[in-house]
């Protein structure tokens, strides 16, 4: 087991990365203020993961509260969030019980959320059981929903005590799902971390058939990569936004296929080459740079090409993202691999023939 904090003063906490986590009920025992627990799943991850989590901690004398929840991009949304507190509620959990988020992003979202606002916030643990959420939702405490007119745009800041990722989960993940994740890996060697991309380029072949050394590398500096910079910036008031890369653009495409249509990761890939084509055309970046760029996503099974919604839509999409300012949209660029800025200072016309493409 590999192990790194997320330094945040009194809040800090551990990363664990390793295999067999979540039956091993002694490395979450001595985060919980009593042997309570509520377990938040989906349909998709309780046959898989609930029952070797909830009797681990059975066995250690834990009284487990078991909420599962629809799969998908599409339940994550307030009516799901009430149901939530519907059984938090019904079972009269206190504050001294403890949330667990056991599955992927939507789950690590609503979960952490529903614990930042539950008799105004009650402790949780993430045990991410996808590549995005072990390499990125899980760690940096950013947790919300979708509303019907934006992606994550209701929310809070809220870190948890602990994140167990367990890479024999991935054993069970959709070759999609995994893809998607990968898109998040990338992304850390693209805006901060030119010598991990390169280490990506050569290893790749390995991580898409699921080498366990080679996960468990690029997961830990992923992590330490999140953790670097959610220490500098913990509520996104600088550079902590770079972490957004491809984001914008991304969500716009989310929100217009519909969530779900086209997974997270896959959006992001798709509007990480959009800020790759853009940053070229500001002069930012090489042709080859960007040829790097759309191989290291090819060769993860990731779509480079984004949907043609139109510039006008994707004006307006991107123009819900929470880091526009006094309404200018912000966007997240290339200056090479490995240095990414945020700046609003980007040509017009030259977003326009991007978003036409």
């Amino acid at each position: 087991m590999q192990t790194l904090k997320v330094e945040l003063a009194d809040r800090s906490y551990p990363i664990h990365i390793g295999k067999s986590l979540i039956s091993d009920a002694s490395l979450i025992l001595q985060y919980l203020k009593r042997k309570h627990v509520a377990i938040v799943t989906n349909t998709t991850v309780a046959p898989l993961y609930l029952d070797q989590l909830s009797q681990s901690l059975q066995a250690a004398g834990v009284t487990v509260i078991a909420i599962i929840l629809p799969d998908g991009e599409a339940y994550k949304n307030s009516a799901t969030l009430n149901t939530i507190y519907d059984t938090l509620l019904q079972n009269r959990c206190e504050r001294s019980t403890t949330l667990i988020a056991l599955g992927g992003g939507v789950i690590g979202d609503l979960t952490g959320y529903a614990a930042a606002t539950y008799l105004r916030g009650v402790p949780f643990i993430q045990i991410p059981t996808t590549l995005l959420s072990q390499v990125d939702s899980s760690v940096g405490g950013k947790t919300g929903i979708n509303h019907p007119l934006g992606k994550n745009m209701i929310g809070a800041f809220y870190q948890p005590q602990l994140v167990l990722a367990d890479i024999d989960t991935l054993q069970t993940l959709p070759a999609r799902e995994f893809a998607a994740g990968m898109a998040e890996v990338i992304k850390y060697g693209l805006i901060r971390d030119a010598e991990f991309f390169d280490w990506l380029e050569i290893n790749m072949a390995s991580l898409m058939q699921l080498d366990e050394a080679a996960l468990s590398y690029a997961i830990f500096r992923s992590c330490q990569n999140k953790a670097d910079v959610v220490a500098k910036d913990e509520h996104e008031q600088g550079e902590r936004a770079l972490l957004n890369l491809g984001h914008t653009f991304g969500h716009a495409i989310e929100n217009a296929m519909g969530y779900g249509v086209w997974l997270h990761g896959e959006a992001v890939a798709a509007g990480s080459m959009m800020a790759a084509d853009l940053s070229q055309r500001m002069g930012w970046l090489s042709n080859s740079e960007v040829a790097r760029i759309q191989n290291s996503f090819v060769a993860a099974n990731l779509p480079v090409a984004a949907p043609k919604l139109g510039v006008d839509r994707y004006l307006d999409l991107m123009g819900l993202d929470k880091k526009v300012e006094n309404g200018k949209i912000r966007l997240v660029l290339q200056q090479g691999i490995g240095k990414s800025v945020i700046t609003s200072d980007y040509d017009a016309q030259k977003l326009r023939e991007t978003l036409a493409l």
